[in-house]
């Protein structure tokens, strides 16, 4: 009997352990994922079709009668979609096993030039598969690009709208987006302790 009153602690203790590390396991891969911003795509401004205008001097009469109109009716609405590329490392090599990672909330907020624009989230689960391959995350963007404009500017609020395609002849516009993932795991739904700061060119570290 007193035998078994020792077992029971220390199975207890193992269990626990063995938990914890489970947890610590577990959140050490999902921290692993990484993202960046892939491209833009499926480009509008006030109903005009932008994704592949390289400058302001390649419009067309009538898309510069309908940017004109919109422009002096205040309001020049940009529709996009931001494709975020997603990476896990995760695929059984370096010590870390294989692990699939199903994003079910991706909070966001966009910086456009350092300013703070809108917010948003990703309407459906998204999965990104241990096999290190990426995986895009769409976002889709509608944004009334006159408000963000101070000097309010027909030249300047297309030219950022250009810039934003990422085609644009010119310096292209400065787009952050912060995010803070939540993944589902066998222990239930973790979120990122911090948000995660997604630019271009590079993943997020």
């Amino acid at each position: 009997m007193n035998k078994l009153k020792l077992c029971i602690p220390l199975l207890l203790i193992l269990a626990l352990c063995n938990l914890s590390c489970s947890v610590y396991q577990t959140i050490v891969n999902i921290s692993r994922l990484k993202f960046k911003i892939s491209n833009v795509s499926d480009y509008t401004l006030s109903g005009v079709n932008i994704s592949n205008k390289r400058s302001i001097n390649v419009l067309s009469a009538i898309e510069a009668v309908k940017l004109t109109a919109s422009f002096v009716n205040g309001s020049m609405p940009a529709s996009f979609t931001l494709n975020i590329s997603a990476v896990n490392p995760n695929n059984g090599t370096g010590g870390y096993p294989s692990t699939n990672a199903t994003i079910v909330s991706f909070p966001w907020r966009l910086l456009i030039d350092g300013k703070e624009t809108i917010t948003g989230d990703i309407t459906n689960p998204i999965s990104v598969p241990g096999t290190g391959q990426e995986t895009i995350i769409p976002i889709r963007i509608s944004i009334d690009l006159y408000k963000f404009v101070s000097s309010k500017e027909y030249n300047g609020i297309v030219n950022l709208a250009l810039n934003l395609s990422g085609k644009s002849t010119s310096t292209p516009s400065s787009i952050i987006v912060y995010a803070k993932p939540t993944v589902a795991t066998s222990l239930g739904n973790i979120s990122y302790p911090q948000e995660v700061k997604i630019v271009n060119l590079e993943y997020s570290k």
